[in-house]
């Protein structure tokens, strides 16, 4: 199961507290107190792992290490180790203590989210000439603490949409070796999948119906993802009874969920050509070309419309 959705609460380590101490050594005198160490840091990396997620799934607090504290005979207190969470790259970090956004955009990149407390100064660092024997000290400092939404929105190409059975997991299967799962039943797909076509990234995305926008079916769950895709390939069946309601039905709640997604350059597809007569299949190809004129017919049984498809691939992999 895809988590692409969760919220946990992290914590940054505390500072350590100085030490109040005096040099043990023969013939010694003075301060020896050294300093706590500095609290860990929480940092966020992205990963090229869509599933990189699903260690939040029962993984509710995370926290960083705590800075030591100091010792006596000048031993400073060690510093707390920085925590790296690896979460998918197109991750939208929502802290929702401050308010504060931030995503994670390439695989490798990196964002401190929870800084670690500064570890307090021991007595050595408070001698003077005034005051050759201190006892002050200072305790460490508290590290960030936030309650954190993790939402993963994926950064793809070419995200497929049509409502349920319109054969998106047929053709990402067919031009990548993605695998998702194809069936004759409506919502075949409960989670997006992933394939490569060369450098593209294609996004199969969970078929969406009349009312998606305000959470019917699979709702809104997985619109977030064609949010990032460069290009939207849109696919209607030619066994549906009217292509071009099912068009409209699809456009109706991309727009509804977020009106830049109609901006987004588009191509569309007639699936399953074969299923129909060449009559009928003129037809409806006739009825999407008034709604969009560069409509085509396709079918993963025909080899030439398939080899049409990665033509475009092709031009849009070189515009890259």
């Amino acid at each position: 199961m895809l988590i692409d959705d969760v919220t946990i609460k992290i914590a940054a380590g505390h500072g350590g507290k100085g030490a109040v101490a005096f040099d043990k050594n023969k013939m010694a005198i003075g301060p020896a107190g050294g300093s706590g160490g500095n609290g860990g840091s929480i940092i966020f990396e992205g990963i090229p792992d869509i599933g990189g997620l699903r260690q939040f799934r029962f993984r509710k607090v995370v926290e960083a290490e705590n800075g030591a504290d100091g010792r006596g005979q000048y031993l400073d207190g060690h510093d707390g180790q920085n925590l790296t969470l690896k979460v998918p790259t197109g991750t939208v970090i929502h802290n929702l203590t401050t308010g504060a956004h931030t995503e994670i955009t390439k695989n490798g990149g990196k964002v401190l989210i929870a800084q670690g407390g500064k570890g307090g100064k021991g007595n050595f660092l408070f001698r003077s000439p005034h005051d050759t024997s201190p006892t002050r000290f200072q305790p460490g400092l508290p590290g960030d603490a936030f309650d954190v939404r993790l939402e993963l929105k994926l950064i793809a190409s070419i995200g497929l949409v049509g409502l349920p059975n319109a054969g998106k997991s047929s053709l990402i299967n067919e031009l990548t070796a993605a695998n998702s799962k194809v069936a004759n039943y409506p919502f075949t797909t409960l989670e997006p999948s992933l394939g490569a076509y060369y450098e593209l990234i294609i996004a199969d995305i969970p078929g969406l119906i009349e009312g998606a926008s305000g959470g019917k079916g699979l709702g809104i769950k997985f619109l977030r993802h064609i949010e990032r895709t460069q290009t939207i390939f849109h696919l209607v069946s030619a066994e549906s009874a009217n292509v071009a309601k099912d068009y409209k039905i699809i456009r109706k709640e991309l727009g509804e969920y977020n009106k830049e997604l109609l901006e987004k350059s588009e191509h569309l597809f007639l699936t399953k050509s074969d299923v129909v007569d060449e009559k009928e299949l003129k037809k409806k190809l006739t009825a999407l070309k008034k709604l969009n004129k560069n409509a085509v017919a396709i079918s993963i049984h025909d080899s030439d419309s398939i080899e049409a498809v990665k033509k475009i691939l092709n031009k849009l992999k070189s515009a890259k």
